[in-house]
C-alpha cells in the first residue's frame, strides 16, 4: 500500500503565486507516494487569491475563514481529521520541482529513517541559488545577539540562530528546516497536537520542532527534494504589525522553553533595552519611519502584556482546535502585507514561515 499525502497551503492574499503553486503540485511526480487532497485555507483575503483558483488534476479543497486567524490555527485547521501518512504545510510562495514529492516521501519511508518525524526541503531562490534556511534552535544568548546587533558589529564572534556558515549542499539532522516545505508524519503531528496556536505568526514551526526533538524525533533537512521559494517582502505599512508579532511570539517562546529566570531576563530585554538600541540603528541610517514603526509595535505589544497577564497555553496542549485562541489581535485585511512570514526571518531572529 502507497504512503499517502495531504498538502495543508495557508493563504492570505498570496495572489497569482497561490495557482501558480498549485499548478506545481499537478505537475510534481507522485511516483511512490498517494496524494489524497490539498487544502487551502484562506485567511480573510481580500485580494480574491482563492476566488477562482483552477485545480486541474489536483484533489483541491478550499476553507474559507471570515477572520484572519493567524498561521498555527489555520495549519491545524487544514490538517483536522486528515488520514494520510504525511501531511506536507507549503507556503503559497514555493513552486515545486518534478521531484519534491516523491523524493521526500521516499527517504522517509525508509526503514533506517524511521525516527526522522519532519524532513524539509533544499529551497532555491529565482536565480536557481540555494538559500541558508535551516536554523538552530534559539537560546537566550541568540536573542540577545539579535537584539543588540552583535553579529553585525562583530562578525563571527557571536554565533546566529540561522546556520549561516554552512553551505546547504549536504543532507543532514538539524534542529530547525524553513516551514514554507514541512513535511511532517501525520501520526506524530496529531500526537503533539499540531502547531501551538497561542503563536498567531512567527515562531509556530519552532516551537513544534523544539517539541518533537523533545519526544526524541529528528528533524531532516533534504537536498534531494527541492523546491523554489520565492519569499518577498512586507510592505513598509505593515512593518509595525510585523515587528509587533515577531516579539510577541518571541516572549512566548520564551515562556514555554526557557527557564523562569532566562525568560523573565529576555523579557526585559526586549521591554527596556532593544527599542533603545532599534531607534539607535534606525537613526543612524535616517530611517524616521523605522522609529515610528518601533514606537508603534512596542505600544501594541504592552497591550497585548497587559491583557494577556502573562498566561501561557490559552490551548490545551495535544489537541487540535478547530476555534480561534481567545484574545489574539487580528491582522488587518489589507493588501499590503503579503502573509508570507519567512521572509521576515531577519525580524523573528528565525526561519519561519511558515508561514502567513
Amino acid at each position: 500500500m502507497l504512503p499517502s499525502l495531504d498538502i495543508v497551503i495557508v493563504n492570505w492574499n498570496a495572489g497569482r503565486q497561490l495557482q501558480q503553486c498549485l499548478d506545481s503540485i499537478g505537475t510534481a511526480s507522485l511516483n511512490g507516494l498517494e496524494l489524497l487532497r490539498v487544502v487551502v485555507v484562506d485567511n480573510a483575503s481580500s485580494d480574491g487569491s482563492a476566488d477562482h483558483l483552477q485545480p486541474g488534476t489536483v484533489p483541491l479543497s478550499v476553507i474559507r475563514n471570515t477572520t484572519n486567524r493567524g498561521f498555527a490555527a489555520a495549519c491545524n485547521q487544514g490538517a483536522m481529521d486528515s488520514s494520510a501518512s504525511y501531511l506536507l504545510f507549503l507556503n503559497p510562495d514555493i513552486v515545486l520541482t518534478s521531484e519534491s514529492l516523491s523524493a521526500a516521501i521516499s527517504f522517509m519511508e525508509r526503514g533506517k529513517n524511521s525516527k526522522v518525524a519532519v524532513c524539509g526541503a533544499q529551497l532555491l531562490n529565482d536565480r536557481g541559488q540555494i538559500a541558508q534556511s535551516c536554523s538552530r534552535f534559539p537560546t537566550p544568548t541568540h536573542f540577545y545577539t539579535q537584539m543588540f546587533g552583535l553579529n553585525h558589529l562583530f562578525p563571527g564572534r557571536f554565533q546566529e540562530n540561522l546556520m549561516r556558515g554552512w553551505n546547504h549542499r549536504e543532507s543532514r539532522p538539524v534542529d530547525i528546516v524553513m516551514g514554507a516545505f514541512l513535511l511532517v508524519r501525520q501520526k506524530i503531528f496529531a500526537t503533539l497536537g499540531g502547531f501551538d496556536e497561542n503563536f498567531f505568526v512567527y515562531y509556530e514551526e519552532v516551537d513544534f520542532l523544539h517539541r518533537v526533538h523533545r519526544a526524541g524525533w529528528q528533524s531532516y533537512y533534504l537536498t534531494a527534494a527541492q523546491a523554489y521559494h520565492k519569499g518577498g517582502g512586507c510592505s513598509n505599512q505593515a512593518k509595525a504589525t510585523r515587528l509587533f508579532y515577531s516579539l510577541r511570539s518571541r516572549i512566548i517562546y520564551c515562556r514555554k522553553h526557557f527557564g523562569w529566570a532566562p525568560a523573565a531576563e529576555v523579557i526585559l530585554a526586549t521591554l527596556l533595552i532593544e527599542p533603545f538600541s532599534r531607534m539607535a540603528y534606525a537613526i543612524a541610517r535616517d530611517g524616521a519611519g523605522e522609529i515610528c514603526d518601533t514606537l508603534k509595535a512596542y505600544a501594541m505589544l504592552l497591550k497585548w502584556l497587559a491583557t494577556s497577564t502573562f498566561k501561557q497555553n490559552r490551548v490545551v496542549p495535544g489537541r487540535l482546535n478547530s476555534n480561534p485562541s481567545a484574545g489574539d489581535l487580528i491582522i488587518p485585511r489589507s493588501r499590503q502585507w503579503n502573509g508570507d512570514v519567512s521572509s521576515d526571518a531577519a525580524e523573528a531572529g528565525v526561519h519561519v514561515e511558515g508561514s502567513n
